[in-house]
C-alpha cells in the first residue's frame, strides 16, 4: 500500500466513478484501475461495488476512507513542514471559516498574513461550523474559525476560544433610529420588518430559538438571504436584521442597537486537529488570527470582548 494508491482510492470514492477520478488525477483509467486492484489485493478485500452506473464503497471501503484521508493529510503535512524550514518561503495553509467571519475577521487575517508571507499558498473554505469540523476531521483543513460549540469537546480537535460577541439589531443609518433608547427588547424587535438569514447560518438557529423561547413571531419581510446581501438590504431601508456586532465594522451605512438583557451572543473559536502537529506556516496563521481577534475586540467596544476577559 502506497500513497498513490490511497490517493486514487480517495478520488474514486469522492466521484463514484473511475473515469472521472482518473481525469482529476491526470491518469489513464487503466493505470488507476491497476492501482485500486493492487490496493485491494494488499488489503485482501474489495473496496468498491463496481457497476455500470458508477462505483460505491463496500463496508471495507467505508472503513478505509477516513484512514486514507488522514494518512494523506499527514504525508502532506510532513512535505509542507520540510518545505517551510527555509523560512516560510514555501508552504500552504488551508483555513475554514463561517460566512459571517469571512466578510469581517478573516478578510483582515488573510490580508495581514499574505502581506507578511506572500509565498505561502492560501486556501479558504466558507462553510457552517459543523461542516468545517467535518472538513477538519477529514484532513481537508489545517485550521477552522467556528462559531458553535457542537462537537468541539471531542478528542480529535483542539479548540481555543478567541472572542465573545453580541448579536445586535442593525438598521439603515439614513432612517430614524428604531428606538430612542440604548437597548431594545426582543418583543420590540419582533414587531419590526426583518430580513432573515439563510438557515445555513449558525446564528439563524440562535435567533429563531430566542423568538420561540419568548413566544414571539417576528415580522419577516425577506428570508433566506446571505449575510452580505442582508446588510445591503438593511442599508437601503428594507428592514432590520439581527447580526454579529463584528460585521458592523467599517459599514457607515448601518447603525446598531444592543439587545436588552439577556443578550444574544456567540463565541468565536479557532479549531485544529488534535492529532496533527501544525506546520510552521499553520502556527504563524494561528498567531495572526489571535492578533487580529485582539485588534477587532479593541475596535468593537462593549459588544465584543476577548474570551476569558471579564464581561
Amino acid at each position: 500500500m502506497n500513497l498513490e494508491q490511497l490517493r486514487s482510492f480517495v478520488e474514486v470514492a469522492r466521484f463514484g466513478n473511475f473515469t472521472r477520478a482518473a481525469e482529476e488525477l491526470y491518469l489513464a483509467q487503466p493505470s488507476l484501475s491497476r492501482q485500486i486492484a493492487a490496493l485491494e489485493q494488499d488489503l485482501g478485500a474489495e473496496l468498491f461495488h463496481r457497476a455500470r452506473g458508477g462505483s460505491t464503497l463496500t463496508v471495507a471501503g467505508e472503513s478505509l476512507l477516513p484512514l486514507a484521508r488522514r494518512m494523506l493529510a499527514d504525508a502532506e503535512s510532513v512535505r509542507r513542514e520540510l518545505a517551510e524550514l527555509a523560512g516560510l518561503e514555501r508552504g500552504r495553509v488551508r483555513l475554514g471559516a463561517t460566512p459571517t467571519l469571512c466578510i469581517s475577521l478573516v478578510a483582515e487575517v488573510l490580508s495581514a498574513f499574505h502581506a507578511a508571507y506572500p509565498a505561502i499558498e492560501l486556501h479558504l473554505s466558507e462553510q457552517g461550523s459543523r461542516r468545517l469540523l467535518d472538513e477538519l476531521a477529514g484532513g481537508e483543513l489545517d485550521l477552522a474559525l467556528i462559531t458553535t460549540s457542537d462537537a468541539t469537546s471531542a478528542e480529535r480537535f483542539t479548540v481555543t476560544p478567541l472572542l465573545i460577541e453580541e448579536l445586535v439589531v442593525v438598521s439603515s443609518a439614513n432612517a430614524p433610529p428604531v428606538t430612542p433608547h440604548d437597548t431594545i427588547g426582543l418583543a420590540d424587535v419582533a414587531a419590526l420588518p426583518q430580513i432573515v438569514l439563510s438557515p445555513s447560518y449558525d446564528l439563524r438557529n440562535t435567533t429563531d430559538a430566542a423568538f420561540r423561547a419568548a413566544d414571539l413571531t417576528p415580522d419577516v419581510v425577506l428570508e433566506g438571504v446571505e449575510m452580505d446581501a442582508a446588510l445591503r438590504f438593511v442599508e437601503r431601508g428594507l428592514g432590520v436584521a439581527i447580526v454579529p456586532a463584528m460585521v458592523l465594522i467599517d459599514r457607515p451605512g448601518l447603525r446598531s442597537v444592543r439587545l436588552e438583557a439577556p443578550t444574544l451572543d456567540r463565541t468565536i473559536s479557532v479549531a485544529r486537529p488534535a492529532d496533527v502537529a501544525p506546520t510552521a506556516a499553520v502556527e504563524v496563521m494561528r498567531q495572526t488570527i489571535s492578533a487580529s481577534a485582539t485588534a477587532f475586540a479593541s475596535r468593537a467596544g462593549a459588544t465584543m470582548r476577548l474570551a476569558g476577559a471579564s464581561a
